[in-house]
This record gives C-alpha cells, sequence and structure tokens, in this order.
C-alpha cells in the first residue's frame, strides 16, 4: 500500500505538544518528512520537554501514523527546537502579548482591557483575554461567564486547562476557578504559582493578540508576568485627574526599567469627559483635562483614545454585554474601535522597528 504524505501530516495534526496543547503540525514541530516505500522519518523539534514527555509525543506519533499505516516503520529524530536569544516563549503561536496596567484601581482598566480584546477581534483578530487581576477578577462579570468553570484536558501526562469562551473570544480568569464571594487571599509564591498556571498550563488556541488585564499597580503579578512570557509591549490606563496619572507614571515606569524593558505603546484616557444620554453633545470635566496627555509624554509615546463616562459602559459592563458589541449606533463603539486599530498600528511599527521583546531573567 502506497503512503501518502498528506494523509500522514493529517494523522500528525492529531498529536498535541505537551507544552501548549496545540497540534504538532499547526506548531511546525516536524521538519524534513520524507517517505520511501514503507519507510517514514522526520525531525521532531521537541525544545526543552521533560525526557518523559518526549517520549510520550513520540510514542504518540508512532500510534497515530501506524493507526493508518500498520505496516510502516517510522523513524523520529528529535531534534532540541532553535529559538530566539534567552528563554524561550511559553506562548510561540501567540503573536502578540499586550498588557495593560495602571497605577491605581478605579480607573476602568478592566473595562478597556474587555473592550479593546473585542473591538481587535471585531476588527478581524484572533484574540484572547486572560484576566490577571487575582484579587479583584472581572472579566466573569463583564463577559457574562458568572459561574462556570474551565474543562481540564490530560496532554502526554500533564492537566491542561480549557479556556472558557465569550463572543467566541477564549478567556481565563481565577473568577472561573474560585467562588465569587470568596476572599482571594494569596502572597508572592502562590500568586506566581498561578499566573504561571494561567500561561503555561493553559490551552491557548493560535492568537494574533493575547491581552492581558494587569491588576493596578507593581508588584508580584507583574513581575512574575514579565519573567514568564515575552510581552510585546504594555498599554497604561489613567482618569484625566493628577492623582491617577501621578499613581500611573510609577507603574509605567517599572515596564521602562533597563532590567524589564517593555516598549510602552500607548495610553487610554478613560473617563475623560461626562456625557449624559440626553445631552449627548455636551461634555463635562469631572476629573479635568489633559492627564492622558501628559502621561503619554512622559512615557514618550501617544494617547491611544479617549473614553467618555457614559452610562452605557457601566451597563454593558454589570450586564455582561460589552458596549464595543452592543452600541452599534453610538460613539462608544467607534471609539472603542478606533483604540484597537490605534493600539494595532501602534504594535506593527512597534514590531518592524525593534527586536522582539525578551523574557526578563531577573537576578537576586
Amino acid at each position: 500500500m502506497e503512503i501518502d504524505n498528506n494523509q500522514v501530516v493529517q494523522a500528525l495534526r492529531q498529536v498535541k505538544d505537551p507544552a501548549t496543547g496545540q497540534d504538532i503540525i499547526s506548531r511546525k514541530m516536524i521538519t524534513d518528512l520524507r517517505i520511501s516505500g514503507n519507510q517514514i522519518q522526520f525531525q521532531l523539534a521537541t525544545a526543552d520537554l521533560p525526557e518523559a514527555q518526549k517520549s510520550s509525543l513520540n510514542f504518540a506519533c508512532m500510534e497515530a501514523i501506524q493507526a493508518i499505516y500498520p505496516d510502516a516503520n517510522v523513524h523520529i529524530h528529535m531534534q532540541r527546537q532553535e529559538g530566539q536569544q534567552g528563554k524561550a516563549s511559553p506562548l510561540p503561536h501567540v503573536k502578540n502579548i499586550i498588557a495593560v496596567g495602571s497605577g491605581k484601581g478605579g480607573v476602568g482598566k478592566s473595562t478597556i482591557s474587555v473592550n479593546l480584546a473585542l473591538g481587535l477581534q471585531k476588527a478581524g483578530y484572533k484574540v484572547g483575554l486572560l484576566d490577571a487581576d487575582l484579587y479583584g477578577p472581572s472579566a466573569p462579570t463583564m463577559l457574562g461567564l458568572h459561574g462556570q468553570k474551565p474543562k481540564v484536558q490530560v496532554v502526554h501526562g500533564s492537566h491542561k486547562i480549557i479556556p472558557l469562551e465569550a463572543y467566541g473570544m477564549p478567556v481565563m480568569s481565577i473568577g472561573f476557578v474560585v467562588e465569587p464571594e470568596q476572599a482571594v487571599v494569596l502572597r508572592g509564591p502562590r500568586l506566581a504559582g498561578i499566573i504561571k498556571q494561567f500561561i503555561n498550563d493553559t490551552i491557548w488556541p493560535e492568537l494574533d493578540y493575547l491581552i492581558i488585564d494587569l491588576p493596578p499597580g507593581t508588584g508580584d503579578i507583574q513581575l512574575t508576568l514579565v519573567q514568564t512570557v515575552p510581552l510585546t509591549g504594555a498599554v497604561m490606563v489613567t482618569t484625566p485627574q493628577e492623582l491617577a496619572v501621578a499613581d500611573a507614571v510609577k507603574a509605567m515606569n517599572m515596564f521602562l526599567m533597563e532590567s524589564v524593558n517593555v516598549p510602552i505603546l500607548g495610553v487610554v484616557e478613560n473617563m475623560a469627559w461626562f456625557t449624559p444620554e440626553e445631552l449627548p453633545d455636551n461634555k463635562y470635566y469631572l476629573f479635568g483635562k489633559g492627564g492622558g496627555q501628559k502621561l503619554a509624554e512622559l512615557g514618550q509615546t501617544k494617547v491611544l483614545a479617549q473614553i467618555p463616562l457614559v452610562q452605557s459602559v457601566r451597563e454593558g459592563g454589570d450586564s455582561g454585554k460589552p458596549v464595543v458589541l452592543e452600541d452599534e449606533s453610538g460613539v462608544l463603539q467607534s471609539r472603542f474601535m478606533d483604540l484597537a486599530s490605534a493600539l494595532d498600528e501602534q504594535t506593527s511599527r512597534r514590531n518592524a522597528g525593534g527586536a522582539p521583546t525578551r523574557i526578563v531573567e531577573m537576578k537576586e
């Protein structure tokens, strides 16, 4: 029986990479596939997998092929996967990882994160959302996923988390794991462990953007994140008032530290003004003016968007129907879509103009 190259490839698509949960063909782990008679041989890139997982992966490939070609002699050559200098990304199939941060709570960072992610998806990109605010997770409520739990899948002996979906977008949050009323009391090592699990042990699909909603300020979660994944860049959220800007500067400067070196892609000025529903042309600057621009100048970046304080934004977040999807005829949808477009443009410039960000290796 003649062996069909396409059939072999399709069989290998059923084999999952233990590190990411993606199939090994999509991950481009198979190279130099050759077929001669009943002989099948190829190179299998295994990165830094533990020996037990390498062995499991080897046998999984053989079983997948021999399920359709029982008489085939399969020869697999394990090959260390060559990557960029420094620590390899645990999410090589995610093109851009964007952190959304703020200096203090209450500035609407989670609202911006959710609507930005869905705005990018609405623009045609494959997008995921990681709610990394372990103390105050907002994604379950804002995306209508309250009370739902993620499933677990075993891949070559490793337990992997399958993220939930909202509006076709994969989402992960500690709010899916703990009860809504449960106080999240965690210190450094536990915080780090959860963030790493949400990145390393979650089966994220192939994505153009992974938006990560950070807790306010600087702390263990932010440091763990930059030591776990190579961030493409960060977006800072502030309100116009001086106090919010003063705190946001500190959070921004953490990303700009020489040892961290994460580019600031832009600033979002939230609650830029208040507009009553019955007076859509009126603007009331409740928190002052110019804070977003000041923060952008300090970070040598630009204001990506100014988002007004409008009642429908709050209603959308509380009801699990984000305004970027619901406000079809209103100004808010266009503002969030403009934000998504501005971020996409800044990301393209950042990728074209500089080397990829490396994972931070902190020294004691």
